[in-house]
């Protein structure tokens, strides 16, 4: 008998492992810089559920870090001022 693989005998090889890669979205550049404002009800639930939030300025990520460490973004801020008059809001910054 003979060590060569007949055509019935699996051969070595390799084999492509497809897997789907997941990423979170965000936005690139200044926007990573500021908190941002959400609702507090959909921090609570982020914080629970792992989903991402949207912000007023529109962007969206998973919240992982102290706000109070990071400027109000502008575009946040703006959109407050014009729903609220100007000042400084409190509560429901996150970023």
């Amino acid at each position: 008998m003979t060590d060569e693989p007949t055509r019935d005998q699996p051969q070595g090889g390799s084999a492509t492992i497809e897997r789907e890669e997941v990423r979170q979205l965000q936005e690139p550049g200044d926007s990573e810089r500021f908190a941002h404002y959400v609702r507090k009800d959909r921090i609570l639930e982020s914080a629970v559920s792992g989903m991402p939030v949207v912000a007023l300025c529109g962007k969206v990520w998973v919240p992982n870090r102290d706000p109070t460490r990071f400027p109000l973004c502008p575009e946040c801020k703006e959109i407050l001022d014009r729903a609220f008059g100007p000042g400084e809001p409190t509560g429901g910054a996150d970023g």
